[in-house]
Order: C-alpha cells, then structure tokens, then sequence
C-alpha cells in the first residue's frame, strides 16, 4: 500500500466511524508502523485541511462534523498548483527527450511520473488532456547551452562570442559563468565579464561560439550577485537606482494588484479606485515593454524621463495609424 491509498484509506475508515480508532488499529489497518501514522495524519491535516481530531478520554482519532452534521470528503484533487505544474512539465519534458546520455537515468523518474498521473487514486487521468502549460515568445537555447551550462557549474572560464541585440555588434569575450538563468521561457548567463570589467547578463541564444578554458572562473559572492541582479527590475540587472511610480485604471487594478513585478514592489488601492504601484529599476527597456503592453489603463507618475519615454514611444506608435 502507498502513500496515496493509505491516505484514501485512512479518510473511508475515519469517515465511516462514528467512534474513535485507536492509533494501534490503525497501524494494523494501513499495514505502516506508528511513526507513519502520524505523518499521514499530519499530510491530511496540514495538506488536505482533514478535521482530524484526537479523543483523548477514548484514546482515538475520528473526524469532527460539521454544524449540519456532515462528514468531510476528501478534495477531488490532492496537488497544490506549482505541484500539478511541476508535474506536468516533468511529463512533457521527459516525453519529448530524445535518447540520450541521462536516458537510463531518467527512465525511472520518466515511469514514476507517468504512474502519478495514472493512480487510480489522485484521479490525473485526463491531466494530460485538460491541462496546458504555455510558453511565450521562448526562443531556442542554441547549440552552445552545454558548453556553457558545463563550464557554470564546473567553475571554468569560457571564451565566447557574444552578438548583442543592442548594438548589433559581435565581440569576443573572456567571461567567468556565475549563474544560468531561465527567465520568461529563455536562457541567460550571469557572468564576469573580463572584457567589461563588471557583472553582465548574455542571451544564451546570441553566443556565435563558446570555449571553455582550463582557468577557474573567478568567483563573486551570493550577496553580491543577488544585489546586482536582483534588486532592479527585470532582466537588464544592475542596482535600482530609480523608482517607477505607476498608477493603474480601477478596471485594470483587478488584475495588477495581485501580480508581482518585482521582490520589492509596494502597492496600494487610491480614493478613486486606482492601484498605485512603485518598482525600483535600474534599466528601463523592459519596464518600458511592460508598461505599454497596459495601454490607456496605466499612467506613469514618476519619474519624469520614464514618463516622456513612455509618451515618446506612444506617439511614435500612433504615427503608423493616421486617422482617414
């Protein structure tokens, strides 16, 4: 018996009881020892917010009723929402690998998943069916991912080229790989960039070669790499240095009041309804994307050269509609 119909079984023994099992009767009945009764009972309690309750003059656990007398049911699915999404993707994923070096690796974690989302008990039958799990705009890894993935977490420096968008120029670059990063479906590599002397974030899918080199990669900090890379806005890191004060219409508030746009955001509704968010940032580029994609519904306070880009780039964009 698995966890799983141990827990199926524990609620129809406590639901069909109208006195208190003993804790040895129950070892007895889920065929587990008495340590794992009390995991499993604390699982359905903490997990499936069960009304497991303990009698202590009858010396048994049964399940508290409600006002209308009724007994509690177990919820028709177990997983929490990351849960079910991790489940999911490791489904999709491990059905599209192709063979490979992990292949004999994988192949038991392949079988565990696939008999989770068959369990007679946890009812994912047509999970695969009924649930998606979209990507947006990913762009593919690119044929030097290994090269740099292994010298990250070998701590070896690497020689690439790098094409950056910015400026549309290839250089040739000595960087010292501190982090891989999957962000909003694609890869980037935090790194010490020797050429830059700083900290620098590369597009996986713009590196044109990559070597990696029998050098150790130089080393900066876990306090040092969060403040750079995390305490701006997006993924154009750098120290916030500024503050975006944006101001939501009360039909889009809805919506943003419950999103997080960054770690140290702070958010409040106003008199008239509107949601007045702030956000530290450092580079605006991709502030400015998640601004205008919001239209006529956002209002940018402060600061002022956010807001006449803001305004640059809408009438930039009004120009390509005349009006007939």
């Amino acid at each position: 018996m698995d966890k799983f119909d141990r827990i199926y079984e524990l609620h129809k023994i406590l639901r069909d009881r109208r006195t208190p099992i003993s804790r040895v009767d129950l070892m007895r009945r889920l065929e587990c020892a008495e340590p794992s009764v009390y995991r499993l009972i604390r699982l359905m309690k903490d997990q499936l917010n069960a009304p497991i309750e303990w009698h202590e003059e009858l010396q048994g656990y049964y399940y508290r009723r409600d006002a209308a007398g009724g007994t509690y049911e177990l919820p028709g699915l177990w997983f929490n929402a990351r849960e079910l999404q991790a489940l999911i993707v490791f489904d999709r994923l491990l059905e599209r690998l192709e063979p490979g070096l992990l292949g004999e690796h994988l192949a038991p974690l392949a079988r565990r998943v696939t008999e989770l989302l068959e369990h007679k008990r946890l009812g994912l039958g047509e999970a695969a069916h009924r649930i998606r799990v979209l990507g947006m705009a990913s762009r593919p890894a690119g044929e030097w991912f290994h090269v740099l993935a292994g010298a990250t977490l070998q701590r070896r420096k690497l020689h690439m080229a790098y094409h950056g968008r910015n400026r549309d120029q290839v250089t040739e670059r000595l960087v010292s790989p501190q982090r891989l990063v999957h962000y909003r479906d694609n890869w980037y590599l935090d790194g010490w960039c020797h050429l830059r002397k700083g900290l620098r974030s590369f597009a996986v899918d713009r590196v044109k070669n990559a070597t990696e080199i029998k050098e150790i990669a130089d080393a900066r900090s876990d306090a040092e790499l969060d403040e750079y890379y995390a305490s701006a806005y997006g993924i154009f890191a750098g120290k916030a240095n500024k503050t975006a004060v944006l101001r939501f219409s009360p039909e889009r508030a809805r919506w943003v009041a419950d999103e997080r746009w960054h770690p140290q955001q702070t958010g409040q509704f106003l008199t008239d309804g509107r949601y007045e968010l702030r956000i530290p940032y450092r580079d605006d580029r991709e502030l400015v994307m998640d601004i205008l994609k919001h239209g006529p519904d956002v209002e940018v306070v402060s600061p002022t050269a956010l807001c006449e880009l803001i305004g640059a780039k809408l009438r930039e964009t009004l120009a390509l509609y005349p009006e007939k």
